[in-house]
This record gives C-alpha cells, sequence and structure tokens, in this order.
C-alpha cells in the first residue's frame, strides 16, 4: 500500500507503518485519517501480521492536526474535525483490538493526536532528540486521537492532566519519568532498537500478545468479577493455540521455542 500520506509494508511476518510526508511535518489531515483508516482494515485482515512497527519520514515525527487546513475552513471546521475523527478514531479502535503489538519508533516533535496515538503503542522507543507536545489547548481545543484514554492509561490520570491542561512540552527524558515513552536511545541508535524489538515481537506468540492486548484495554473499564472471566477465557482460548502447544513442549525440552502465530 503507497500513498501519499503513510506507506504500509509487510514483510516476514513484520509490518512497517510509515507517515510519508515529513517536508510538511506528517500533519494530521484528512488524507492521512483516511489511510490510516485502510491501513487498519489491511492489518487487521492480514492474518500474517505478527508486529507493526511505526516510524515517520522528516525532521519531525509529526506537528499534529494540519494548522493550515483549519485555518483556510474556520466555518467548516466542526464538521471536517468529524469527516476526519470518523476515519482515525475507527483506525485506532481496529489497531488497539489486533492481536499484533504495536511499536512506535519517535524523533524530533511529537504533538497533539500523534502525541496520543504514539501513547496507545505497546513499546515506544524514543530518539534523544524527541520532544512531545499536548499542543491542543495551546489552540483553544480538547483532544481526539484517543488521548484521553491513552495518554491517562500511560501517565496516570493526574499526570495527563497536567500535560493536557498546561499545554506542556516534555523531553525524552521527562517523558521516559511520566511513562509516556519506554526507552530513550542515542539518535544513531533508536531506529535500530524499535526494528530489533518489533522483529523479536514478530517472532513471538501473536495470539497470546492480542489476549494481553484486549485484557489490558479492558481492565479499567470491567468489574473485578467480570475481568477474572476474561482472563480465564482468554487463557483458555491460549491453551489452544499451537503457540502454546509450542511453548510447552520447548520449556519441557528445554529449548527455545519456535512460534508460528498460530
Amino acid at each position: 500500500m503507497t500513498d501519499s500520506a503513510l506507506k504500509l509494508t509487510i514483510d516476514n511476518g513484520l509490518a512497517r507503518l510509515v507517515f510519508t510526508q515529513g517536508k510538511r511535518g506528517n500533519p494530521i489531515d484528512g488524507a492521512l485519517c483516511r489511510e490510516l483508516n485502510e491501513a487498519s482494515v489491511v492489518l487487521s485482515e492480514h492474518k500474517d501480521v505478527r508486529a507493526v512497527l511505526i516510524t515517520a519520514e522528516g525532521p519531525a515525527f509529526s506537528y499534529g492536526g494540519d494548522i493550515a487546513s483549519f485555518l483556510t475552513k474556520l466555518d467548516e471546521l466542526p464538521g471536517m474535525i468529524k469527516r476526519w475523527t470518523s476515519d482515525l478514531h475507527m483506525a485506532i479502535a481496529r489497531l488497539q483490538r489486533m492481536d499484533a503489538p504495536l511499536i512506535a519508533s519517535v524523533h524530533g516533535v511529537c504533538a497533539g493526536g500523534m502525541a496520543g496515538f504514539i501513547a496507545g503503542c505497546d513499546i515506544v522507543v524514543a530518539a534523544e532528540d524527541s520532544k512531545f507536545v499536548a499542543a491542543y489547548t495551546g489552540i483553544g481545543y480538547c483532544c481526539d486521537a484517543g488521548s484521553s484514554v491513552t495518554l491517562s492509561r500511560r501517565m496516570g490520570l493526574a499526570r495527563a492532566r497536567k500535560f493536557l491542561l498546561l499545554n506542556e512540552t516534555l523531553d525524552a527524558g521527562t517523558a521516559l519519568a511520566a511513562g509516556l515513552i519506554d526507552e530513550i536511545c542515542a539518535i544513531d541508535e533508536y531506529t535500530a532498537r524499535a526494528n530489533a524489538i518489533a522483529t523479536r515481537l514478530a517472532a513471538g506468540p501473536t495470539k497470546a500478545y492480542g489476549e494481553v492486548r484486549r485484557l489490558l484495554l479492558s481492565a479499567g473499564s470491567q468489574s473485578l468479577e467480570t475481568q477474572l472471566e476474561n482472563e480465564a477465557q482468554a487463557l483458555a482460548r491460549c491453551a489452544g493455540s499451537s503457540d502454546a502447544r509450542e511453548g510447552l513442549t520447548a520449556f519441557a525440552e528445554k529449548r527455545k521455542p519456535v512460534y508460528t502465530g498460530q
């Protein structure tokens, strides 16, 4: 899949989703929202996808919403935002419910909705030059792209509230301490590190990863009894998988398991 806002390739179980509008700062606009929605369909339907590595071209990961487009259509903005988020939010929902883990490799500025988007990834590796900008209230807007959920789950509700209300900019070290990212690497090393993590996950027990991802997604909204039953049902599904049998057998035979994602 090749288009103006992003590029998607899939090879040996590892999908690579690249934002390709680096010269424009990879803005979140109508084109990106539509293409990300289509990419989510492809990824969720492609049975061979076992991990997704998300990267971006250009000096910044993303400056967030396309303010240039906003300024030219001020009277049309409410309807335009509803159309864009229809695609963007559907894409995010699909990606969150997949078996395949999401790994983000971030550099430069990551602002607004894109900060919320990467906060929804399972593993976030950031270059030491990264800066995470809340952005929304700086232009009189509230948050979207799942930010109210993803930021509060990663940072905690109080820290996410402060980040958003005060329109903070977090450097890589502060973002790590707040839980927004998982690792910091040198500028010449972060890409290789994220790729290594994605490659490792792409060779892992994909069905188990999917169950873990969905259990964590529902953990904050279900009663204890319901979540315990969700865990039991998920574990039973894992027990019937080929990878679980391979994992048990490999453990007994004292060898490294070879998972197929089934």
